[in-house]
């Protein structure tokens, strides 16, 4: 069943601080150690526990979660514009707002303007007077600052669609999340983890490719049956290597 929660009344997907976070942990540092010493650098208590709380919502940062596996070793692989994008993919699975505003997003053309008003009818459209206009309104800034963290949307006003340069890492780990949480075959190249990366199907195609040939992927096309899997990659990650 999924479930019914949002940070993006209030936050975004906080890539900045959860760089610091990540940073961190990746220097050997126990996640409850990082969210106690105040990493993120927040001027008092009160806003230090409401991020820590909003990250640990959108994140998990279960160590024992494959799911959370997974991305913390995508993590150690990629570079930062890259890492941006992993969060928003990885944030896709744990607030609702934030993927009912995929289509919105990758179906402005690039070099358009994403409209805040447009996020706004989004929501309201999908939970019609659960939100105040204010809330609703707010909620959408937020929404357009997470894809612009991701790299989706520039400029301070205008908030103009871009495309994000993607590779075999983006598109791997894109697929895996859609394997993880259950999809298979075709389903997992219809999931909304692989739609929020805006390519067209020859391109990602390409990219799965280019993806099992480095093995980060088992992919096979035949008779209209496609195969993905993640056999080495789990036997990689559950290893701990």
């Amino acid at each position: 069943m999924k479930q019914n929660k949002t940070i993006h009344t209030s936050r975004t997907i906080m890539f900045a601080e959860l760089s610091q976070v990540m940073s961190h942990s990746m220097e050997g540092a126990d996640f409850d150690e990082i969210f106690n010493s105040n990493v993120t650098n927040k001027l008092s208590n009160t806003n230090l526990i409401k991020t820590n709380q909003y990250l640990k919502q959108l994140y998990g940062f279960d160590k024992d979660n494959l799911v959370f596996k997974c991305f913390k070793h995508y993590w150690s692989l990629v570079d930062n514009e890259k890492k941006s994008i992993l969060a928003l993919l990885y944030a896709l699975s744990n607030d609702f707002l934030l993927e009912e505003s995929i289509d919105v997003v990758v179906n402005t053309k690039v070099g358009e303007r994403v409209p805040i008003e447009n996020l706004d009818a989004n929501i309201e459209k999908y939970h019609p007077g659960r939100y105040s206009d204010n809330t609703r309104r707010s909620a959408a800034q937020n929404i357009a600052s997470s894809w612009k963290q991701a790299g989706y949307i520039q400029g301070k006003v205008k908030n103009i669609r871009v495309q994000q340069r993607h590779d075999y890492y983006t598109v791997a780990f894109a697929l895996f999340m859609s394997y993880l949480h259950g999809d298979r075959g075709e389903y997992i190249l219809r999931s909304k983890w692989v739609k929020a990366l805006a390519l067209d199907s020859e391109e990602i195609k390409e990219l799965i490719i280019e993806a099992s040939k480095r093995d980060f992927l088992q992919y096979q096309y035949g008779g209209n049956v496609t195969v993905i899997s993640f056999e080495n990659q789990l036997k990689t990650i559950q290893n701990g290597k």
